[in-house]
């Protein structure tokens, strides 16, 4: 592992560990993105895959609101995508203007030659990311120990479904065909999945991630039961397999986080799941999340979100509503402890950066006058 600075604001890290604290730390996901003027000046004529695989332009693209935000939030996630799995597996990703990831050539059936050819390939993740553990180093150089930084990957389910339907959808035809039709395969790709995303995480916690989140984005298109057969024994298999493995490499275990978007019919089998960190959507209310979480009965678990990216549009007096839900919500025992303050979902276009700063100066406020007030 290389010599890297020591930490200096351990804010988030001490919240995952349920330690009192004076206010929640706060980061949003997407925080590094297309939202930021300065994010278009570092990109230029680059494609999106092509700063991914820069690790002096994902580098200064994760910094970027870590300095325009300094003092405000607690944390940088690494700018990345959850494709490149898929990428080291050698299917061709595209991101396309105005569409989204593309995917020429998707699995079509267990039969269709690339989907035979796949499983029995023998898959390199240190050599095919490099670049990613590249830039994790390269940042974790660049910060100094201001904020920890988060790794991540996306969830077998989410990645199974962009590499069937050869991108995003509404209906997830090709998905539901894969799992309902041939559950047999299906479960096969995942469990390979699986074991790369793991693989993968503890590659870039050698490279320096101090936690890891995992994106399910797309677990709200499951059942509840489909759910608990297709997608949580992926994510338990992960979050089981990961200390495993960095014990294996002589690496510290990390906190780890698990966002499962839409899947609020879960929220115990989450708490349950052996993440250390439950990330909610704007679907659950915060009071209620609180409370399941705290009733597990294997010990509480640390929450974090969970408001709406779309309040950003309505302005100070929507935000600052918003945010005094989440407060009275995930804060209001007085313990000062358990929640990572976030949004629950990625930073969307055209949000108004300084919109952005008000909402992160508002979770330091009102959690401070909440603790103040105990």
């Amino acid at each position: 592992m290389p010599d890297l600075p020591a930490l200096k604001n351990d804010l988030l890290l001490r919240a995952v560990r349920g330690d009192q604290l004076d206010r929640p730390p706060i980061w949003v996901m997407r925080q590094a993105g297309r939202y930021l003027p300065e994010y278009h000046e570092a990109k230029g004529n680059h494609d999106f895959f092509a700063c991914c695989r820069s690790p002096e332009i994902a580098s200064t693209l994760t910094l970027q609101p870590i300095d325009r935000y300094a003092g405000l939030i607690d944390a940088a996630i690494i700018f990345s995508d959850i494709l490149v799995i898929p990428q080291a597996m050698g299917m061709t990703v595209q991101m396309l203007d105005g569409k989204g990831p593309h995917f020429p050539r998707p699995l079509k059936s267990p039969t269709d030659g690339q989907y035979e050819e796949l499983m029995a390939r023998q898959i390199d993740v240190a050599l095919e990311l490099s670049y990613v553990y590249e830039a994790i180093t390269l940042t974790r150089q660049k910060l100094d120990g201001r904020v920890p930084l988060f790794g991540f990957c996306g969830a077998p389910w989410t990645l199974l479904c962009y590499m069937v339907e050869g991108g995003g959808t509404k209906l997830f035809k090709e998905s539901k065909t894969w799992i309902y039709k041939y559950p047999d395969a299906s479960k096969k790709l995942l469990r390979k999945l699986s074991e790369l995303c793991t693989t993968y995480l503890a590659l870039q916690v050698k490279a320096g991630a101090q936690i890891v989140q995992v994106f399910d984005s797309w677990a709200a298109e499951l059942s509840p039961s489909a759910f608990k057969e297709f997608a949580l024994p992926e994510l338990r298999y992960i979050s089981s397999h990961l200390p495993v493995t960095l014990r294996k490499m002589d690496l510290d275990l990390v906190p780890m986080v698990v966002f499962a978007k839409g899947a609020w019919y879960a929220l115990e089998e989450l708490c349950d799941s052996g993440y250390q960190v439950v990330g909610l959507d704007w679907l659950q209310d915060p009071a209620e999340a609180a409370k399941a979480a705290k009733a597990m009965p294997e010990g509480r678990v640390c929450l974090q979100g969970n408001m709406d990216p779309g309040v950003l549009y309505g302005g100070r007096e929507a935000i600052s509503k918003a945010v005094a839900e989440m407060v009275e919500g995930f804060w209001a025992d007085g313990e000062g402890r358990g929640w990572i303050a976030n949004l629950g979902h990625g930073v969307t276009p055209f949000v108004n950066p300084d919109d952005l700063k008000f909402f992160f100066e508002e979770i330091h406020r009102l959690s401070k006058d909440k603790r103040s007030s105990k």
